[in-house]
């Protein structure tokens, strides 16, 4: 349970309020989560964050901070983003305990990130895209407002739950073949680079009115839990696009 609990990462993206950053952090600490990174907050490390941390100033002092959300989760294997909104986008919408079901069985292949938004507008939809699935807290439809923290403890809390309950598998996801890791998802950026780039050699993809072909393709292959061979494959295939046009 430990182990499976040690791969998860929390990821606050543009914090406000350094106060938030101590209360997720102990909200974290408690359920047995200690891996935090930061990407760009307005103010950290601070006074406030510390006071708050109530005793997890550990996870403080080893939080990292990164400039952006690509560098928060390129080593990870999957993402599941928060989102009190429904978006445009075309992956997996789940509830905690089924978000933290898939969580637990990813996190047998590699670190799997818990990505929290800006307090009061969320995460944008550039950032929602390098998730595989989105997590909703079932709140009432009228408030669904909660604070960052409060969010912290919901997820945190399913998860330990799920991992003391043994409910590490989660429906429609299989243990991938050790042999064949999972994609980073560096490798994926790295896929949807080449995609972008060998479309556009075909004349298939107009940079300057793209439309909405990449995200689309994103979405995709997002759902489909590539393997690290899997997009080699993929990324020969574009190789010799390029090469035939």
């Amino acid at each position: 349970m430990e182990q499976r609990l040690g791969r998860v990462r929390v990821v606050l993206v543009g914090t406000t309020h350094p106060g938030n950053i101590g209360s997720a952090a102990r909200a974290m600490k408690a359920m047995g989560i200690t891996d935090l990174v930061l990407v760009a907050p307005e103010r950290f490390p601070h006074a406030d964050a510390t006071a708050l941390a109530s005793g997890a100033d550990d996870l403080l002092a080893r939080a990292r901070v990164v400039d952006d959300l690509a560098a928060a989760v390129s080593d990870c294997v999957w993402v599941i983003g928060t989102s009190a909104r429904l978006r445009t986008h075309s992956v997996p919408v789940l509830g905690p305990d089924v978000a933290a079901g898939q969580v637990l069985t990813h996190a047998s292949e590699g670190t799997v990130a818990l990505v929290f938004g800006r307090e009061h507008s969320g995460l944008t939809n550039p950032e929602l895209d390098h998730c595989n699935a989105f997590v909703q807290i079932p709140t009432v439809p009228d408030f669904s407002s909660l604070n960052l923290a409060g969010s912290v403890q919901v997820m945190t809390y399913a998860l330990r739950m799920a991992a003391l309950a043994g409910e590490s598998v989660a429906e429609s996801v299989e243990p991938e073949d050790a042999r064949d890791p999972r994609a980073t998802q560096a490798e994926m950026e790295g896929l949807f680079s080449h995609f972008e780039r060998a479309l556009t050699t075909i004349e298939v993809l107009d940079p300057e009115n793209p439309r909405h072909l990449m995200r689309r393709l994103r979405h995709l292959y997002m759902r489909a839990g590539l393997s690290a061979s899997e997009v080699r494959m993929l990324r020969g295939i574009l190789t010799h696009t390029e090469r035939g046009r």
